[in-house]
């Protein structure tokens, strides 16, 4: 005798419907940039009535904005390892293969981003000026320590971060001219793991810890 399956409650149903729409927008801004998308199309690749988008995000600002919130936010938990980390040797390294898993499940999360910002955030540049700032000014205090415990060699922090965001990231932004110099197809599990071996390998060398 099966057991019948339970009933989802409420909450559930707004979870799997705001997760749907999330990702369904991700798609769309990504293809069509802020200007290009409209909530109907969102909602044609979410599979929901239009009703349902308006229902959870008032407007296509606010689903906008929680897009690139949802995909800086994993970026955020990324830098724990960073934080949390015995030296830098283990937190950049851990940094970078969180950074890269991230450009790998959430490539269009990192193009939106990526067009928000080379349009001079026009949505989000409160977010550039206060969370961000302040996230980045945070890490740089890190780098520093070790720099100043002799752990790490004497670079910028400012521009060690923006060479790490560039690096890891070029394999979301950029994934199709990767695909194209890899014949046509996406990266495979061993490439993607001799990816982060080699980015980490270069710039743990570069800053003087292996």
């Amino acid at each position: 005798m099966t057991e019948t399956a339970r009933p989802m409650r409420r909450q559930e149903i707004r979870e799997q419907n705001e997760r749907l729409i999330l990702q369904a927008a991700e798609k769309v801004f990504a293809e069509a940039g802020f200007g290009g998308a409209t909530m109907q199309l969102i909602a044609d690749v979410a599979g929901l009535p239009k009703a349902n988008l308006h229902y959870y995000f008032a407007t296509k600002e606010d689903l906008y904005r929680r897009v690139v919130q949802e995909i800086f936010e994993i970026w955020l938990r990324a830098a724990d390892a960073m934080d949390d980390a015995e030296g830098p040797a283990q937190g950049i390294a851990a940094y970078i293969d969180a950074k890269m898993e991230i450009s790998r499940r959430h490539p269009h999360g990192s193009k939106v981003w990526a067009s928000e910002v080379m349009h001079g955030a026009p949505v989000i540049q409160d977010y550039l000026e206060t969370t961000l700032r302040n996230w980045t000014e945070g890490r740089i205090a890190v780098i520093n320590r070790w720099i100043a415990d002799g752990r790490m060699a004497p670079v910028d922090p400012r521009h060690l971060l923006y060479m790490l965001w560039a690096t890891t990231q070029h394999y979301a932004d950029f994934s199709h001219q990767i695909e194209t110099l890899n014949g046509g197809a996406p990266l495979t599990d061993r490439q993607w793991a001799e990816a982060k071996a080699s980015v980490k390998t270069i710039i743990l060398r570069g800053i003087g810890v292996i």
